[in-house]
């Protein structure tokens, strides 16, 4: 699990290099800095959508994922967990829900994440995950300057889900065929595409509810084709 360990490592530092940039930064700078994020989110979120297939399929776990997910209420409950986490360390900072989602959903929603964990997983090289590391310790720098220590923490998260993943893959790689995977990135773009109109402050789009989906277009895809 060693690409695991390298990537947390890099959100870690990327995210702790930033927050020291941001202390030196003025406001019109971090303006500017939030609304290269939200267009470079978006940017990703398209990429990652538009070699969507089996469009019935992600509309259906779109749909499906975010009323279960408006149902079960994910979105407040993370921001329960959020307060928490900001009183037992006494974090001072506004957004630091935004910033650990953002990050979150920035560096674990992507195609190399799924490919890197699945390769290491069924004891392949590490190499994709070292290159999503280098590209992820860049993007928390950004990211972090920008949100704050939010984003260091979405490191612990993402320890989970890589691990969870690359687990699963060395006991079942088989299960996460070309297909699961291409519908999890078409899903995952669409989320990333919500996700940079939050940023950018065109409307306020409540995302964490639409996770389910990711969930869904698995179970979809592995019951019907």
């Amino acid at each position: 699990m060693i690409g695991t360990l390298v990537n947390t490592a890099a959100v870690l530092g990327g995210g702790v290099i930033g927050m020291l940039l941001k202390k030196r930064m003025p406001e019109r700078i971090t303006t500017i800095y939030f609304q290269a994020i939200g267009l470079f989110t978006l940017a990703i979120g398209i990429t990652m959508a538009v070699e969507m297939e089996n469009i019935l399929i992600v509309v259906s776990s779109l749909a499906v994922g975010s009323l279960l997910g408006e149902w079960w209420d994910i979105e407040k409950g993370a921001e329960r967990m959020s307060d928490s986490l900001k009183s037992h360390f006494h974090i001072g900072s506004e957004k630091f829900s935004e910033g650990l989602v953002t990050a979150f959903l920035l560096f674990c929603v992507g195609s190399m994440t799924i490919l890197g964990t699945i390769q290491e997983g069924t004891g392949g090289s590490p190499d994709l995950l070292y290159t999503k590391s280098l590209m992820d310790f860049f993007s928390a720098i950004l990211l972090s300057s920008a949100f704050g220590v939010g984003v260091v923490f979405s490191a612990l998260p993402l320890f989970i889900f890589q691990a969870a993943l690359t687990l699963l893959a060395g006991y079942a790689g088989s299960f996460f065929t070309d297909e699961i995977i291409l519908g999890l990135t078409s899903v995952g773009g669409i989320l990333l595409i919500g996700l940079g109109i939050n940023i950018l402050g065109i409307k306020k789009l409540r995302i964490m509810n639409m996770l389910p989906s990711l969930v869904m277009v698995v179970l979809l895809i592995w019951i019907f084709l």
